[in-house]
């Protein structure tokens, strides 16, 4: 026993070296990072919505559009009503594509989500915006990929900026910082169960 707590300890020790070196190395203290969360799997949203609250524990001002998602009363957007000091929250969807069932009420509503999304992040205020679903809306075509890629990479340094939604433009992948797939390993609704206020919104 005593062998082996003696092992892990060197290895710990080994291990925090590494570590410390490796911070060492990095020189940039701080700057806007662009994150992605994207892939087949659930939680992006879900993903975005924590680092919402992770900012606003830090006295932060966020906001957040919403493309796409609109007509759902969801608990993030109740519970973060309690934040309206800090928030800022614009859903500009109107519902999933095939619910709407028409391009041009789609492009509309996507354009305006987009100009909803340079206010938010032109305010001097803002430190972290979320284009939620804004992977969906650029798949679709429903806004120019080069204008929206363009503008994210001129951003003001100092903004952090997070996009979700399945199916991430490669050009949006190669320009953001940190871009984590979610993957569909095992999903309750391919065992008929249907979404759960809590659970799903």
């Amino acid at each position: 026993m005593d062998e082996e707590r003696s092992r892990y300890k060197d290895e710990m020790i080994r291990r925090k070296a590494r570590q410390d070196a490796a911070v060492a190395a990095r020189k940039i203290e701080e700057k806007g990072l662009l994150i992605v969360y994207t892939g087949p799997g659930k939680g992006k949203s879900t993903a975005a919505f924590g680092l919402m609250m992770r900012a606003m524990g830090q006295g932060w001002k966020v906001g957040i559009v919403q493309f796409i998602k609109g007509t759902w009363d969801t608990g993030e957007k109740r519970a973060f009503a309690r934040f309206a000091d800090l928030l800022t929250w614009r859903t500009m969807g109107e519902g999933f594509t095939w619910e709407t069932q028409d391009r041009d009420r789609d492009i509309a509503a996507a354009r305006a989500g987009w100009q909803a999304a340079l206010e938010l992040m032109n305010d001097p205020e803002m430190r972290l915006v979320v284009l939620d679903e804004l992977n969906v809306a650029l798949r679709y075509d429903q806004l120019p990929t080069d204008e929206v890629v363009a503008a994210l990479q001129s951003r003001r340094p100092s903004l952090h900026v997070v996009v979700t939604g399945r199916n991430a433009n490669p050009d949006l992948m190669a320009a953001a910082d940190l871009v984590t797939e979610m993957s569909a390993t095992k999903h309750p609704f391919a065992a008929g169960v249907k979404a759960q206020a809590g659970i799903e919104f």
